[in-house]
């Protein structure tokens, strides 16, 4: 049962206390190694990589379009210093807690490694 509800702030908050707990966060992966990214909703020409706080609420969205990706771990602390650095450089802003309607925030790299000082 997924505890991410229509409050993007409230998911993203969630994101941020669930994975300094568990020291996880939970991406979509395919067999060649690609991790999701999508078009932004928000931002005009923009990219954006969705994460989630627990493997349950990752692997919902497994279906339809996204069927052929799984739920991949990536340690917190890997995913704060290397994954942020390089989606800044590479322009791509970041989706944390998604719910099942692919409603929740789009923030830039920097403002996440932020939620965690």
């Amino acid at each position: 049962m997924t505890k991410l509800t229509a409050d993007i702030q409230a998911n993203r908050d969630l994101f941020v206390a669930e994975t300094q707990e568990t020291q996880t966060v939970w991406g979509l992966c395919n067999e060649e190694g690609d991790w999701l990214s999508v078009e932004s909703s928000e931002f005009a020409d923009s990219e954006v990589m969705p994460f989630w706080s627990n493997e349950a609420d990752a692997v919902v969205q497994c279906e339809e379009e996204w069927s052929e990706f799984t739920p991949t771990l990536l340690p917190l602390d890997v995913f704060v210093q290397d994954w942020m650095v390089t989606l800044a450089e590479d322009g791509v802003l970041v989706g944390l807690n998604w719910n099942c309607e692919l409603e929740g925030v789009e923030v830039e790299p920097s403002d996440v490694v932020k939620l965690y000082l």
